[in-house]
């Protein structure tokens, strides 16, 4: 899936109301920005925003942080808000700046569709590479809560290998969300809802470390 240039998607940005301007002015702060002590959660790489808007909708009482990088998916994902969603944000940067924006007060992170990176010398570029699990350390309420969902086998394989190797353990593996038997909530991604209507397979696992 590709996505087109947003017309005016600095003036978007700049606008919103949704989207944190200079955000590490909010590290260890972010209770204040929402106006209470819910849990937060924050995905990385939201893209056009399908994932976080909903899950902001479907869970009033936690609050979402969308990070996405390139500022036309960012952009269509302000746009893409609609009535009043108190408890989402949305922050136009690099995942690896996370540690400059936050204090230990995340309490999941989501992973959906990341980029692969599939050659092993891009490995490190993985979101699920042991230096991105040091940097969501350091920003981890507590307890360690990471929740991914990829079309990508070899993603998927490296995520497992990493993620058990930093001592994670596996609350939910799926090697077919779409037709696990579980009740497994999902709420689709732009990506993902092609990849439904092709038929392809999802991978997801919910993973976890309790300090």
């Amino acid at each position: 899936m590709r996505y087109n240039i947003v017309k005016n998607a600095d003036e978007i940005l700049k606008s919103s109301s949704y989207v944190v301007k200079n955000p590490e002015k909010y590290k260890g702060k972010w209770s204040e920005v929402f106006g209470n002590n819910n849990p937060i959660m924050l995905e990385l790489g939201m893209g056009r925003g399908s994932f976080i808007i909903g899950m902001a909708l479907a869970h009033p009482t936690v609050n979402y942080i969308g990070i996405e990088l390139d500022k036309n998916q960012a952009a269509y994902a302000a746009n893409n808000i609609r009535g009043n969603i108190k408890n989402l944000r949305i922050i136009n940067c690099d995942a690896k700046d996370i540690i400059e924006i936050f204090g230990k007060e995340i309490n999941t992170i989501y992973l959906t569709f990341s980029e692969p990176w599939p050659k092993k010398q891009d490995e490190r570029k993985r979101f699920t590479h042991e230096s991105y699990l040091r940097a969501y350390d350091r920003v981890f309420k507590k307890n360690k809560h990471i929740i991914l969902k990829t079309d990508n086998k070899i993603l998927f394989a490296s995520a497992l290998e990493s993620l058990s190797k930093y001592w994670y353990s596996f609350e939910t593996v799926s090697m077919d969300l779409h037709k696990d038997e579980r009740r497994i909530e999902n709420i689709m991604t732009d990506f993902e809802k092609e990849y439904y209507k092709e038929h392809r397979q999802i991978y997801y696992l919910d993973a976890y470390f309790k300090n």
